[in-house]
């Protein structure tokens, strides 16, 4: 689970290094989940990062994959970052 993270905007995606290729992905700059992030929730705060997290998990479970290893991009295990991390651990994921 790879975070990458901007001052307005986050995204999260599970890529197998084994080929190569991303096999599910969520950002706050998709349509289908700027309708979830309400109450405030946005891409630059803790409860949009939650959002992009539980979504991401969501995906890659649905693949049959439970087991991933968590990459923070160089970013520190605070706010944004912690909160994906959080929220993925929460819908299922394993790290």
């Amino acid at each position: 689970l790879a975070v990458s993270r901007s001052l307005e905007h986050i995204s999260a995606q599970v890529i197998d290094d084994q080929i190569g290729r991303t096999i599910a992905s969520a950002s706050s700059v998709e349509p289908a989940l700027k309708v979830l992030l309400q109450n405030g929730a946005r891409g630059g705060n803790t409860a949009g990062a939650r959002v992009v997290g539980k979504a991401v998990a969501e995906r890659v479970i649905a693949l049959g994959v439970k087991q991933v290893v968590f990459d923070r991009g160089g970013f520190l295990y605070h706010g944004r970052v912690r909160n994906v991390a959080e929220a993925a651990r929460e819908a299922g994921l394993e790290f």
